[in-house]
């Protein structure tokens, strides 16, 4: 048996010290805005762009350039109140994209949302209309029954492995049929022109003084925050955002929020309708990213194995997913009731399944999992509903706006799938 002496003649001082691990990505870029600036924040942009980190680039630019065609074709097609309408159009399925968002981050689908928000359109008309409920005790059943559905998917997603595909498949033609049940033999139920619930959908409007305020509300809160924020990152000892770049910041988002709601002042103003589907963008984007529920449904669609080791309840989050995508969906179905004070056998049908879903991929949700913002419904509906919209001024039918979808649509994964395997070759993934 050998054993090994220390080389008396070595100088453990001289030996050549470990690398330093390298930083995590985003680390390096807060790293290089806290030491340069607004400069430093535009070196760490080009390099998120050349590693692929294209964010929600794609989606802005073609939203830029849809709206320039568009408006080209038509001077309509920006005026106050197209935009009004345009507002109106993208709030119930862009509600019903939230839910898909949530799906696809863990790398699962849900082919019923159409189904189900149908569904809960036909248990508020019939409530309403054929039984008297009140109005608020339809709501709370239809969403409710949404929020069943979803566990009930979830439960059988994580108990017996059954595909989502599948599950939900199966959902899309049962809750269509349990919705032509629910409506009878008529098959249409009209809501009263002077119901509470239509007159939410189509004729309430924000206060031109309360959309600024509100807006401004909101820059002020953003700004508190990152102050708050920097001001804790230096009590810790920590690099901080220069005041510079966090005013400039807040300068653009007060832009982004005010010139949209001093247009869309000319006609009508903003919908409440609308508004609601800001909030539920806003908050679910705050859950995703900044609370412990968030960040284990993140992990559990980059990878459930890891996630399982490191703890996390996969089952909880498969069941909770489930059940807001129904939920999500039940409500975005109200809304579409609401709207077109009626529910019908094709409510929920067409292509509500196919816009929701492909609001979510345009957006910029991952098919892959583990990468996406609630903002993607919001982005992703404003580019579907503004083709739409444009098609319908310029008297194109439904034939072109399926295949201007369709390509749109298959643009977004190519691009998703380019810049996952750039960001992976980058370190990045």
């Amino acid at each position: 048996m050998s054993t090994t002496t220390p080389d008396p003649t070595r100088d453990a001082t001289t030996a050549e010290p470990a690398p330093a691990p390298a930083l995590p990505a985003d680390l390096q870029d807060e790293r290089l805005i806290a030491e340069a600036g607004v400069a430093g924040a535009a070196r760490a942009f080009l390099a998120r762009l050349r590693s692929g980190d294209l964010g929600a680039l794609p989606v802005v630019v073609g939203l830029v350039i849809i709206w320039v065609v568009f408006q080209s074709l038509n001077d309509a097609f920006l005026s106050p109140r197209n935009l009004v309408n345009l507002t109106l159009q993208s709030a119930a399925i862009g509600t019903i994209s939230i839910g898909i968002v949530l799906v696809l981050l863990l790398g699962e689908i849900d082919l019923s949302v159409g189904s189900i928000s149908g569904l809960a359109a036909a248990i508020v008309a019939v409530g309403t209309v054929e039984r008297g409920w009140p109005a608020v005790v339809a709501i709370v059943a239809a969403i409710l029954a949404g929020t069943v559905i979803g566990i009930a998917y979830g439960a059988i997603y994580t108990r017996f492995g059954v595909p989502s595909f599948v599950i939900t498949l199966a959902g899309l033609l049962g809750f269509l049929g349990l919705q032509l049940k629910v409506l009878g033999e008529t098959g249409s139920i009209n809501l009263p022109f002077d119901s509470g619930l239509v007159k939410f959908a189509q004729q309430t409007f924000l206060p031109p003084v309360v959309a600024y305020v509100l807006a401004l509300l909101v820059v002020a809160a953003y700004a508190a925050t990152r102050l708050r924020a920097n001001a804790r990152r230096d009590a810790a000892g920590l690099s901080t955002t220069p005041v510079g770049f966090v005013a400039a910041r807040t300068a653009g988002l007060a832009l982004v929020l005010i010139a949209p709601i001093a247009v869309l002042n000319q006609d009508r103003g903003v919908s409440v309708m609308f508004l609601v589907f800001l909030a539920l963008v806003v908050v679910m984007d705050f859950v995703i990213r900044r609370t412990g529920w968030g960040r284990s449904v993140m992990a559990v669609g980059g990878n459930v194995e890891a996630a399982r080791r490191a703890g996390i309840n996969v089952r909880r989050i498969y069941l909770t997913v489930f059940a807001l995508c129904s939920t999500f969906a039940a409500v975005g179905g109200i809304f579409a009731a609401a709207r077109l004070a009626a529910a019908n056998q094709s409510s929920g049908g067409a292509d509500t399944n196919l816009n929701a879903i492909a609001a979510a991929v345009i957006g910029g949700t991952s098919l892959f999992g583990g990468r996406g913002s609630a903002y993607a419904a919001l982005l992703g509906i404003l580019v579907i509903q503004s083709i739409s919209n444009g098609l319908a001024l310029i008297n194109l039918g439904s034939p072109e706006r399926y295949m201007i979808t369709g390509a749109v649509l298959l643009l977004a994964v190519t691009v998703d799938a380019l810049s996952r395997r750039s960001r992976a070759a980058h370190g990045r993934a």
